[in-house]
């Protein structure tokens, strides 16, 4: 269903309710405006119009569209990373909209977990170090981030490459390394942005399994990709254009959502 333009921390936060009670509402956005100006200039550049979503506890979303269609700048919303020219935005229950840079980044660290296409791994470090990284963030233990980061790692299973640096892998597994990255954390929300947008195919497919056993196990996970065979993975496929929702579909029941 479109969408028409609009007008103008802690983790044991409870997770609002949605109104009809059928499950918790994760992050929901409301009447979301982006635009971009350019400093010293009257230009406006409108790349989020006025788009409202839940996204609910356990749900493996795909977000989907073409170059210019808003999807980066709605990971990026949601991410925590920038700021919505006007409407709201909350996860787990707490409104981040207006949030300073300082708050969104301890947001970031105890309750957003991310895979990028790049990977982003560190190159000077190894894979155990690389899965420290955001746990020294939180202030734990150098004994427990060890057990933490070799327990991740064990589950993508590369428990023999853990002294071996990232240029020492391959693309696969640079993304495994990734992703176990963004679950060490125990993140309320996994955001992929192009998770498997420079691997082969069989490699890709891989690491889609790997998504999968994720939301199998009850993990909150938004996809964002520009191709429709990743994205059938999910189990409810939004696609954007111009800026605005213009299709929100579940893929069991192939209903749209209104």
């Amino acid at each position: 269903m479109s969408h028409q333009p609009k007008t103008s921390a802690h983790r044991q936060t409870p997770i609002a309710q949605t109104a009809s009670g059928n499950g918790r509402v994760l992050a929901g956005l409301a009447d979301i405006v982006k635009i971009y100006t350019i400093p010293g200039s009257p230009v406006e550049i409108p790349a989020i119009r006025g788009v409202s979503i839940e996204v609910k506890e356990g749900e493996y979303v795909a977000i989907c569209g073409h170059s210019g269609s808003g999807k980066s700048t709605l990971l990026n919303l949601l991410g925590c990373l920038d700021h919505p020219t006007s409407g709201r935005y909350t996860l787990g229950g707490l409104d981040v909209s207006k949030l300073d840079d300082n708050a969104l980044s301890e947001i970031r660290s105890q309750r957003l977990g991310f895979v990028f296409q790049s990977f982003n791994l560190i190159p000077q470090l190894t894979l155990l170090e690389n899965l420290e990284v955001p746990l020294i963030y939180q202030g734990i233990s150098p004994i427990l981030r060890r057990q933490r980061a070799l327990e991740f790692i064990e589950r993508v299973e590369l428990s023999d490459r853990i002294n071996h640096r990232p240029m020492e892998l391959s693309g696969g597994q640079q993304q495994r390394v990734a992703i176990a990255r963004a679950m060490v954390n125990d993140p309320l929300l996994i955001l992929a942005d192009e998770p498997t947008g420079n691997l082969d195919t069989a490699t890709g497919e891989i690491i889609l399994k790997l998504f999968d056993q994720l939301h199998n196990e009850g993990k909150t996970i938004i996809l964002i990709t520009h191709e429709r065979s990743v994205a059938e993975h999910c189990r409810r496929i939004i696609t954007l254009r111009d800026g605005y929702v213009i299709e929100d579909i579940d893929t069991r029941s192939n209903t749209s959502k209104p």
